[in-house]
């Protein structure tokens, strides 16, 4: 299966993944924490647009590191996959949430621990769920390429 991905399928899969996310993000942490869901509902999205553009330099980062060292996709990789992508979001969150908030850091800090414990099986489940989605599209596509070749010659 290729590794290399096009802009366009990173950025597909980085907006799938962030759409589903704020389809379940936002109503659940509304009616968990008490705001509106219109506040919750733009928190999340800003949320899920520095989620999106890590996700899409992360994996970017991540496909390279797997030609480099030439490891597999194993349940193993995309656990320390899931792991190293919720590290660096956290960074970023964690002052968001307290300004949007209008709490402190540690409360937010505690508040995306939570978030991380959602976003952990999430993550490893919606890319495992990818890859191998991705796997028989490229390999189908593959067939039929060999299909319109052989019947071409």
């Amino acid at each position: 299966m290729s590794l290399q991905k096009s802009l366009k399928e990173r950025f597909f899969h980085a907006l799938g993944f962030e759409v589903l996310a704020i389809a379940i993000c936002a109503p659940l942490g509304a009616w968990l924490l008490g705001y509106s869901l219109a506040h919750m509902g733009l928190l999340t999205l800003m949320v899920s647009l520095m989620a999106m553009s890590w996700n899409m330099v992360f994996n970017a980062l991540f496909d390279r590191a797997q030609r480099r060292m030439g490891f597999e996709r194993t349940l193993a990789a995309r656990a320390v996959h899931a792991v190293l992508f919720e590290i660096g979001l956290i960074i970023a969150v964690v002052p968001l949430a307290a300004w949007w908030l209008d709490i402190g850091l540690w409360e937010a800090f505690v508040l995306d621990i939570a978030i991380v414990l959602f976003f952990l099986p999430y993550t490893f489940g919606f890319n495992w769920a990818y890859d191998h989605l991705r796997a028989k599209v490229v390999a189908r596509h593959r067939r039929q390429k060999q299909k319109a070749c052989a019947s071409a010659a």
